[in-house]
């Protein structure tokens, strides 16, 4: 292969091995889905045969997921979806596991992130399952002979389902893909309790700063900022949310947080996090507008929703003031602190861990059991974004209740009948 494995890049590779096996299999210990799921799959070796690609935030949780899916017969190749995210001891663990090669690795720059993606399309897959789109997009326009062995595969993330929808309204998406992102197993609580917690935790740790008291701008109140804004009042912050959609700025209003615009929050805000998975979203005239000593952080996807280039251009000066804090002194004396270099402060972020375990099992789960049905139902999905079906993500739902000793009400016959029918009254 071009690229090396995470393996052959690493100067003690068992050292590391042996610490990202521990966090497996603590990952493993609080994910009843997914353990339900793999006893399943290594009965059944659904994936027999099968090659999935896999461009992912290589951490424990996701570690989970990669193994089980080669415990379901297929050989799995897997790297990052973020510079910044991976582990590089759980990545040296994966590729320490048969039929799993991991060119995951931290920090890298991009000639040698696109590098390990075209590495992990060389497996020749037959099957996708990507954060963000990458995998996608390099494979339509550099690797098209694949077009005609790929059956099919999976989007974890909203960036990345927005970019496929786009694809398939121009006609450029050549193979079914599973909105992941859109169920309510992943939307509901990925995205709302994922994305609230963890990055709220990792901000909190990044920085040793209290929420209580503190002003904080959401940008987005989508399904992530609606959890970013929830949690963080329960911090006792004070929230403001800035959004373009008037509708989700009028349900945010009307859930209590204060809403204007993002030239306005500038001038109010203590710490600015952006969760839009749009470009642009914090520049040049909000940055002017901050106080002194403002913190700047992105829950979105890629690193273009704060303008760093244009925070460089105006500072006089930057430097590193804690691990993962980087800080722009403007020429008026104010300092103005970037976290993560504008990526994914839950994923990217020197003490970041991801979401919650538990939270994670759901969205994983949901992943396993796409990636099975389109391995055996390939032929009903068309090119194209496909929503999973209704029952799959009621499957996972189901397993997570019962895991939680949960039980919960049946439709009779006759309610069902009511429900269906448009001949009863009131």
């Amino acid at each position: 292969m071009s690229y090396p494995t995470i393996t052959e890049q690493l100067d003690d590779p068992s050292s590391a091995r042996e610490s990202g096996r521990k966090k497996i299999e603590w990952a493993r210990q609080h994910m009843p889905i997914m353990t339900s799921v793999a006893e399943e799959f290594a009965d059944e070796r659904p994936l027999e045969g099968e090659v999935v690609a896999m461009a992912m935030h290589v951490e424990a949780k996701t570690a989970v997921l990669t193994e089980v899916l080669a415990e379901a017969g297929a050989e799995v190749a897997i790297t990052g979806c973020n510079p910044l995210s991976t582990h590089d001891d759980v990545s040296a663990a994966l590729d320490d596991v048969d039929n799993i090669t991991s060119y995951a690795k931290r920090e890298v720059d991009d000639e040698e992130y696109y590098a390990a993606i075209e590495s992990t399309l060389e497996h020749d897959p037959s099957v996708t399952v990507d954060d963000g789109g990458d995998l996608v997009m390099a494979i339509h326009e550099d690797y098209p002979e694949l077009l005609e062995t790929v059956i099919g595969g999976c989007e974890e993330t909203t960036t990345g389902v927005h970019r496929l929808r786009a694809m398939d309204e121009d006609g450029e998406l050549k193979y079914p893909m599973f909105a992941v992102n859109d169920t309510p197993m992943k939307r509901l609580f990925d995205n709302v309790h994922g994305t609230g917690e963890a990055s709220l935790s990792s901000i909190a740790m990044t920085t040793n700063l209290s929420w209580a008291g503190k002003t904080v701008v959401v940008a987005g109140y989508g399904y992530c900022g609606k959890g970013v804004a929830s949690k963080a009042a329960g911090q006792n912050a004070h929230v403001v949310v800035t959004e373009v959609e008037p509708r989700r700025a009028l349900e945010a209003h009307m859930e209590g947080y204060e809403v204007m615009s993002m030239a306005e929050a500038a001038e109010v805000g203590d710490v600015f996090l952006t969760t839009t998975g749009n470009r642009d979203v914090i520049v040049g005239e909000h940055f002017e507008k901050m106080g002194d000593g403002a913190v700047l952080a992105n829950a979105g996807h890629f690193n273009v929703e704060i303008d760093l280039d244009e925070l460089d251009d105006m500072a006089v000066s930057r430097r590193e003031v804690r691990d993962g804090v980087e800080e722009f002194e403007m020429a008026d004396g104010r300092r103005l602190n970037v976290l993560a270099d504008g990526r994914l402060v839950n994923l990217a972020a020197p003490v970041a861990l991801g979401h919650p375990v538990e939270v994670m099992d759901q969205s994983f789960g949901v992943q396993a059991v796409c990636v099975r049905e389109m391995v055996e139902n390939s032929d009903t999905y068309g090119p194209g974004v496909h929503e999973v079906p209704d029952e799959l993500d009621r499957e996972v739902a189901e397993v997570k209740l019962a895991a939680e000793g949960i039980e919960i009400d049946e439709l009779s016959d006759e309610q069902r009948e009511y429900m269906d029918s448009w001949q009863h009254g009131t």
